[in-house]
């Protein structure tokens, strides 16, 4: 018998009550919230449980909502996958944007190492306990991180650009 989504939810409700929140399908996959201070507990949850299986880590990466109240201005988006009945789900966790920390889960699933780096590379997402979080693409030396919205998408100092090559002119030519 296949995985339901309403047997996922409600183990998840069953073990974690208010801690796993706002499920909702969304394109063939349920999605929901786990509060950040229990992303370990939850993901190990789903792992280790004999009926759910997710085995998989397919996905982790950040997403910044500068718009957002200052306790959700991060959010770190989890993509598992249950290979024995084919079933996917996205987990979100919002995170503080004065301080935006998590605890890593590479230490459940070798394949979120590099994805934590690059997530924190790009949005400067903490992963506490990971074991070597450093940027993974960019220079170490810089000091931004380049996914923030606040981070401008062209330097308006370059001088070897020409807006005509690109279509970007104002000439009604």
């Amino acid at each position: 018998m296949a995985l339901e989504t309403s047997v996922i939810q409600t183990k998840l409700v069953d073990q974690f009550d208010t801690i796993v929140t706002d499920f909702v399908q969304l394109h063939d996959i349920l999605t929901f919230e786990v509060d950040s201070n229990s992303i370990t507990k939850v993901i190990q949850f789903l792992r280790d449980d004999a009926t759910l299986r997710f085995n998989f880590m397919t996905d982790l990466c950040g997403v910044h909502y500068p718009d957002a109240t200052p306790d959700r201005q991060f959010a770190v988006v989890y993509h598992m996958h249950n290979w024995i009945d084919n079933v996917r789900i996205r987990i979100k966790c919002f995170l503080n944007g004065e301080n935006p920390e998590i605890d890593t889960v590479s230490n459940l699933f070798l394949s979120s190492n590099w994805q934590e780096r690059e997530t924190y590379d790009f949005y400067g997402i903490i992963f506490k306990g990971h074991p070597q979080l450093k940027r993974i693409l960019n220079m170490d030396e810089m000091t931004s991180f380049p996914m923030r919205k606040e981070f401008p998408m062209e330097d308006g100092g370059r001088t070897d650009k020409d807006d005509r090559f690109f279509g970007r002119t104002t000439d009604n030519c």
